[in-house]
């Protein structure tokens, strides 16, 4: 495959070196003739390196997108095709490395859910659901603040984040969690009792 990407980088390029796109605004005309002389051929590198034609056409796009919106490097001026096979390999390998973190947490998910739906038998759904709904019940009669401040924590955000969710200062952040968890706790106990773990 890389051989194969090789290959199509190195491949006379028709016109398409004698096409400039230069400055920070390039005319329509000039980026009409670079589109026209490298469309075919970023979308094949791109092809040959997702291996799907589609992206591969979504991701040339994006690269075209690019050289309009932004000023080239000066460097690169010289050689907008170069620039744009640089490019175009370089989003075919992000778009490579994105779908396989999405394919391994997809796994990952799958595997958790099935461990989860086998090893949980109908007594253990039964007591989850109702664990569920006694937290609910103890967080609805907390105070708005406390009941936001502990799922937003249990939520994984940071002290930083919950004081520019809640308008609170950061400082204060600690001691009102320390708070509403010590209000949860009493309050689950005065409903409930100290048989379960909290």
């Amino acid at each position: 495959m890389l051989q194969n990407v090789i290959e199509e980088v190195c491949a006379p390029r028709l016109n398409a070196s004698k096409c400039n796109v230069t400055g920070k605004n390039p005319t329509r005309e000039r980026f009409e003739q670079v589109f026209l002389a490298n469309y075919t051929r970023v979308v094949s590198v791109l092809r040959r390196i997702v291996g799907d034609h589609a992206r591969a056409e979504d991701l040339a796009n994006e690269v075209f997108l690019r050289l309009y919106r932004q000023p080239m490097p000066t460097d690169a001026i010289e050689n907008v095709p170069g620039w744009l096979y640089r490019t175009a390999t370089n989003l075919g390998i992000d778009a490579l490395r994105a779908s396989a973190r999405r394919y391994r947490y997809e796994k990952a998910a799958a595997r958790t859910e099935i461990k989860e739906s086998f090893a949980e038998s109908a007594l253990d759904q039964s007591l989850r659901l109702e664990t569920q709904e006694r937290v609910r019940a103890v967080l609805a009669e907390l105070q708005p603040v406390q009941a936001q401040l502990l799922l937003l924590r249990m939520s994984g955000h940071s002290y930083k984040e919950l004081a520019e969710m809640l308008d609170l200062e950061i400082g204060t952040i600690g001691t009102r969690l320390v708070r509403a968890e010590a209000a949860f706790e009493e309050r689950y106990v005065e409903l409930y009792g100290r048989e379960e773990k909290l």
